[in-house]
């Protein structure tokens, strides 16, 4: 019966594991190349386009400045979570 249970819990581990580590966001440091107040986006200056929920205040932000953003990506897209001045 152990010889059975110790490799059944350890693929259920790893299995969850995966499913909690792809939910937490990640974050990038840079500075902002451009913003799209109408479209919610901002464009680091590596060239990686963020998507923000419309609820998201941009209007603080200006193109130059550095910042951190969290993230995750959604549906193939880099969508922001948090924005701040860094």
């Amino acid at each position: 019966m152990r010889s059975k249970l110790i490799p059944a819990v350890l693929a259920a581990s790893l299995a969850f594991g995966g499913v909690v580590f792809a939910a937490s966001p990640a974050y990038v440091t840079g500075t902002i190349k451009a913003i799209d107040a109408k479209a919610m986006t901002v464009t680091m200056d590596d060239g990686t386009v963020y998507d923000f929920a419309a609820t998201m205040k941009l209007a603080g932000f200006k193109v130059g400045e550095k910042v951190m953003i969290g993230w995750e990506m959604v549906g193939g897209k880099h969508t922001a979570t948090s924005i701040k001045a860094n």
